[in-house]
């Protein structure tokens, strides 16, 4: 008997650290496989195509990842990729003051993970 409430205590103890163990993982690793692996892509196509260039890339949206959630990446990214498009309707994405709230975390998270990972 002595042995099952051990048993129970020892479970009840360890199952909500590791639902927060996931919730904290799931929370660093929120970027889709396909994000990164495109972040990686144009980061070697702008910094050259090494191993070494690869690892500073996948270091660097790791980084970003640890800083911005996903959301938020990809919000900047889109504001970003409408101020390319440019015109009239545009506008709205280069004057907002949320547009430019989200492109400077944005641009915050990327020059951390240069120094940390370049």
């Amino acid at each position: 008997m002595r042995q099952r409430i051990r048993l129970a205590a020892f479970i009840l103890l360890v199952c909500p650290l590791a639902a927060g163990a996931q919730n904290i993982a799931q929370r660093f690793n929120d970027y889709p496989t396909a994000a990164r692996a495109d972040y990686v892509f144009g980061c070697m196509a702008t910094n050259g195509r090494s191993r070494l260039v690869l690892e500073q890339c996948a270091c660097s949206i790791d980084e970003i990842a640890s800083i911005l959630p996903y959301e938020k990446y990809l919000e900047a990214e889109t504001v970003l990729s409408m101020r390319r498009v440019g015109g009239e309707r545009m506008a709205v994405f280069n004057n907002s003051v949320a547009a430019e709230t989200l492109v400077a975390d944005l641009r915050r998270a990327q020059a951390e993970a240069e120094v940390i990972c370049f």
